[in-house]
């Protein structure tokens, strides 16, 4: 973009309190793409889902993810380690935009939380037992 500003983009990534992974930012460069680890500490296979958000609120119209583990659930097994990656771009509309001229820092947050899936897996383990 000719005349834009630049643009610094932090990463953030939590773990919702009953689910037991761990979940960092890990690759973090000059491109759109980035990476973020996860391990689960479980003995047991877990699922979780990634919710996002992206502050300022209003930079979130202009964020754009082509590609995101946060599209899909994601199923890691008993002391997995997984690189997610997350390729995206701030739309160029973003400089045009006057409510945020004087932002030059935008943030992406994810969090991670388990599904109902596996609180059926244990529903059906304690039937079994």
């Amino acid at each position: 973009v000719s005349n834009g500003r630049l643009l610094t983009i932090r990463f953030d990534a939590t773990v919702g309190d009953v689910l037991p992974w761990s979940f960092t930012p890990t690759q973090l460069d000059a491109s759109a793409l980035t990476f973020f680890t996860v391990t689960n500490h479980s003995d047991r296979p877990l699922t979780g889902v990634a919710t996002y958000n992206v502050h300022p609120p209003k930079a979130g119209l202009y964020f754009q993810k082509i590609q995101c583990f946060c599209f899909e659930e994601q199923r890691l097994l008993p002391g997995e380690t997984v690189d997610m990656p997350v390729f995206f771009f701030v739309d160029p509309d973003f400089q045009q935009d006057s409510q945020l001229q004087h932002v030059h820092n935008l943030t992406l947050s994810y969090t991670f939380f388990p599904t109902e899936y596996d609180e059926d897996d244990e529903e059906e383990d304690d039937e079994a037992a």
